[in-house]
């Protein structure tokens, strides 16, 4: 059995450090995207805050001072659920990415293990043959494991995607409703 060269070590060792950082860096660029998204949040936020507080003497009629808080409840819904949307797509790709680098990286790692299995094949004493058949079937295993794993994982997400669009159509549709039906009515002439 052939152990790995100084060279070949080097190589692996540089492999997978390389899959590292990449994977690293997936997660830090979702993480960032995240970080902008809730510093968009914020902003946006203070801003409509500013906004609507610069409103308010304006209003000489009670009724006034409601109509506008009405108005930025359904905004506001609007808004969390673009949030929502947003921060879910961003998961998602960040998940996608990570697994897609993972998946490559086992790939390669997998396709070491069965040179190094089929070396040690070559140079096994005579009888080895169920000890070698039995590596390379608990490596198909995994193999297979793996891939299942990661179409279950895909279709979770696709299927968390539709619930969370499908939730947010009827919310949004309600929320919609609800300030439409809230809105008072204000009458310009006195009893």
């Amino acid at each position: 059995m052939a152990l790995l060269s100084p060279e070949q070590f080097a190589a692996s060792q540089k492999a997978n450090l390389d899959a590292f950082f990449a994977l690293t860096g997936k997660v830090f660029e979702g993480v960032e995207k995240l970080v902008a998204l809730n510093v968009q949040a914020i902003k946006s936020t203070l801003v409509e805050s500013q906004e609507n507080m610069a409103k308010a003497p304006v209003a000489t009629d009670p009724q006034q001072w409601f109509a506008p808080q009405a108005g930025s409840s359904a905004a506001f819904a609007e808004k969390s659920l673009s949030y929502s949307r947003q921060f879910f797509d961003i998961a998602s790709t960040t998940q996608a990415e990570v697994a897609q680098l993972a998946l490559a990286q086992y790939e390669r790692y997998n396709a070491r293990l069965q040179e190094f299995i089929e070396e040690a094949a070559k140079s096994a004493p005579a009888g080895s043959e169920a000890a070698i058949a039995a590596w390379k079937s608990a490596i198909s295993a995994t193999t297979t494991l793996c891939e299942s794993l990661q179409k279950t994982g895909q279709q979770a997400v696709e299927m968390a995607g539709t619930n969370l669009e499908a939730v947010t159509t009827s919310a949004s549709r309600t929320a919609r409703r609800s300030a439409a039906e809230s809105v008072p009515v204000v009458s310009g002439a006195k009893h």
